[in-house]
């Protein structure tokens, strides 16, 4: 697979030299660009996501929009469960739905061993047309949710403010809760797996759900098997991401996951973590999402601050602590990229001028 010719991203990951930061946005393409929208509002979002011409179109928007190092695959991480045969409806007020839970053995015995070659294949194609179309200007990134955050929307059926169902299950039948921790594991390595055959450049696990278990049931029920899933991906030397929401305390612990990078949300201290664990693996994040709201000069000082906190020094890369909210204006997106690039260089000295831009 030859190199982008913007590798900042890929470079970052692997902690080499580069002349500045690098940055994405996690949900770069969303509701908040009015290029989406106009394609949304022909096609519903599962439409959007099983037709590979239109994932790509969107995929690529933020790259043409807002001048971003890296394209990440337009998809959902729930096209998982729902190819496993969970019934999924996207309800436009309500978010994501399974009106059939996975709630008992019985439940859990429905569920299908899937081939992401087969059953997954337009995710693919997806991959494949986004990467001609890219034509090598930047990396494209795949993502997964991890099984602990698919196994909360697949027991809860919906968003859940106490997950009390999920946490039943590991309460009650932590058996049950295992056997198909285990199932998504094996689908999740072969999955992101196959993306990487058809062209990813690097992979994101998004541990979204994390956060909301104590730190005995973290290491049990999510760690376990997030370390599982990287053991098993088909890689060269792709790098893989590893986002989790709200594990302050599991940052060592994740180093040994097997990631290369680890995502950091807003209530980190990057300065922090770096001693803590910057040695061993790059950083992603982590600008407070909400701070977009902010005046421009607001977001230049945030953005400096995010990077001041870094240090210098390759093994940073610059995202939102999470995902762009829906109303932020596309303008303060685009003068936050500007800010990155135009700032950023300082905290990279003595860069060779033969290293890529």
């Amino acid at each position: 697979m030859s190199n982008p010719k913007n590798d900042l991203f890929i470079r970052a990951c692997k902690r080499l030299p580069v002349k500045r930061t690098p940055i994405w946005i996690m949900r770069q393409a969303g509701r908040y660009l009015p290029e989406y929208r106009a394609v949304r509002e022909k096609y519903d979002f599962l439409t959007m996501c099983k037709t590979p011409e239109l994932a790509a179109k969107v995929t690529i928007q933020p790259v043409d929009i807002l001048g971003v190092d890296a394209a990440i695959l337009f998809s959902d991480i729930l096209v998982i469960p729902e190819a496993m045969g969970m019934h999924l409806e996207l309800i436009e007020s309500k978010g994501p739905v399974f009106h059939q839970p996975i709630r008992s053995e019985d439940d859990a015995k429905k569920l299908k061993r899937i081939d992401p070659d087969k059953e997954l294949k337009f995710v693919l194609d997806a991959v494949e047309l986004t990467k001609k179309e890219l034509n090598g200007r930047v990396p494209l990134i795949g993502f997964s949710g991890s099984p602990w955050t698919l196994l909360t929307y697949m027991v809860e059926g919906k968003g859940s403010k106490n997950f009390s169902n999920v946490k039943r299950m590991i309460y009650n039948d932590p058996a049950l809760a295992h056997s198909i921790l285990n199932k998504l594991s094996d689908v999740i390595a072969d999955y992101l797996s196959a993306k990487i055959c058809a062209g990813a450049d690097a992979v994101q696990i998004f541990d979204t759900w994390g956060g909301i278990l104590s730190q005995s049931d973290f290491q049990e029920f999510s760690l376990n098997y997030i370390t599982k899933v990287i053991s098993q991906v088909k890689r060269k030397d792709e790098p893989i991401v590893v986002f989790c929401k709200g594990v302050h305390f599991g940052l060592v612990q994740l180093t040994n996951s097997g990631a290369d990078v680890i995502g950091l949300d807003w209530t980190m201290n990057l300065e922090e973590v770096r001693s803590k664990i910057g040695d061993r693996v790059a950083l992603q994040g982590n600008l407070d999402p909400t701070v977009l709201y902010a005046p421009v000069e607001k977001i230049k000082e945030e953005t400096v601050n995010v990077l001041r906190s870094f240090g210098k020094g390759s093994g940073h890369i610059f995202n939102l602590g999470h995902g762009i909210l829906p109303d932020i204006e596309p303008e303060k997106v685009k003068a936050l990229v500007r800010f990155v690039k135009e700032k950023s260089a300082v905290f990279h000295p003595n860069v060779p001028e033969t290293q890529k831009v």
